[in-house]
């Protein structure tokens, strides 16, 4: 009977500081989270944003485990329980501080990557990379020191892992073979976040870069996902890192224009887009050849701006100074036309019958 008094009691001590301190952590973590906000409210002390990070990552799991274990803590428990309550400690403490580190560098390689990506979007690139090889490597050391304390051999341990692991990455290649695609991106950096690829007939802006997969924010506004290593496959345009635009023009103008003209045609057209020096810069402007309804130009020039939009202006203008200068010359632009001859029939000979009268008619 005394036993099972005795148990009572230490099962309700037990609770009684398990919810005490339960509370208490709860409260501690509110009032700090309250005086974090308002310390950096206004932008102000913004490196106190780490530890906000590091109480976010702080869960109510890790509080009741680290409650709980303070209540067993305060009862007499066999000796096998003395040693399991030793490995809760370190179990919780490692992973929750594994959870603060991960943080930490999610945190700092966000803010990173946030500043990079305007000034130089190929670094970004590089810290995602650094930044889940930082997550990974916290949660290996982590894992290795939890195994070692519960008493693992862990050089052994390693030692099986490496033969198991050539076994699960044959299994797993092809997301292997996406990881390593991801890495060559980076490294390589033929596309970086912000620049507008074409890939086969799919093109779009570079809005993500991962471990498995690059995703594109196409012109209609939907996203397309290729994966790493199928995309390496194909031929990337990389409009982004495009210095200036050709031009190339065609226009055609009618046979009957006079002679005089048609040689003065290459000079208007060389005057037109030299008119804009900031803007193009002429080519060149040649009669191109004698098409079937027309007298054929070709004219190249260059837009000196990769944006699109400034390259469709730029087009439209000199589209309508040469038709503004072609008007006022009177030269006409030639359309597709055909002349049709008409022979009038030859007169029957005299004898000839009616029906080769009849087939000379119809010829």
């Amino acid at each position: 009977m005394k036993f099972l008094e005795n148990i009572h009691y230490d099962a309700t001590l037990a609770g009684a500081i398990t919810l005490c301190v339960f509370m208490a952590l709860l409260l501690l973590k509110a009032f700090v989270a309250r005086q974090l906000h308002r310390l950096t409210a206004g932008g102000h002390l913004q490196f106190l944003n780490y530890p906000g990070q590091i109480l976010d990552a702080t869960r109510p799991p890790f509080l009741f485990g680290v409650s709980l274990l303070a209540g067993l803590s305060f009862i007499d428990l066999p000796g096998a329980w003395d040693k399991r309550l030793h490995y809760g400690w370190i179990l919780i403490l490692v992973t929750q501080c594994a959870m603060w580190g991960a943080r930490l560098i999610e945190v700092a390689v966000q803010r990173a990557f946030d500043r990079q990506r305007q000034t130089d979007p190929g670094s970004a690139t590089h810290l995602m990379l650094v930044g889940l090889a930082g997550r990974m490597l916290v949660w290996v050391v982590a894992t290795l020191v939890v195994l070692d304390n519960l008493g693992f051999n862990v050089t052994t341990l390693m030692a099986s892992l490496g033969i198991g692991g050539i076994a699960v990455a044959l299994a797993v290649q092809n997301i292997l073979g996406d990881v390593f695609s991801s890495i060559s991106i980076a490294l390589d950096k033929p596309f970086v976040i912000g620049d507008f690829i074409v890939v086969d007939s799919y093109m779009g802006t570079v809005e993500y870069i991962g471990m498995k997969t690059t995703r594109l924010r196409s012109l209609g506004g939907e996203q397309i996902i290729f994966s790493n290593a199928e995309l390496l496959k194909n031929r990337i345009r990389n409009y982004k890192r495009m210095q200036e635009r050709r031009v190339v023009l065609e226009f055609g103008i009618a046979h009957e224009t006079a002679m005089p003209q048609i040689e003065r045609i290459p000079a208007m057209v060389k005057a037109a887009i030299e008119s804009m020096p900031d803007e193009a810069r002429f080519d060149r402007a040649h009669l191109k050849g004698f098409g079937d309804s027309a007298l054929l130009y070709e004219v190249v020039y260059f837009v000196l701006s990769p944006d699109f939009n400034q390259h469709m202006d730029i087009q439209q203008a000199v589209h309508l100074t040469i038709l503004r200068e072609l008007r006022q010359a009177q030269v006409s632009i030639a359309y597709p036309t055909r002349t049709l001859h008409v022979m009038p029939a030859p007169q029957s000979a005299p004898g000839d019958l009616p029906f080769v009268q009849g087939m000379r008619s119809a010829a």
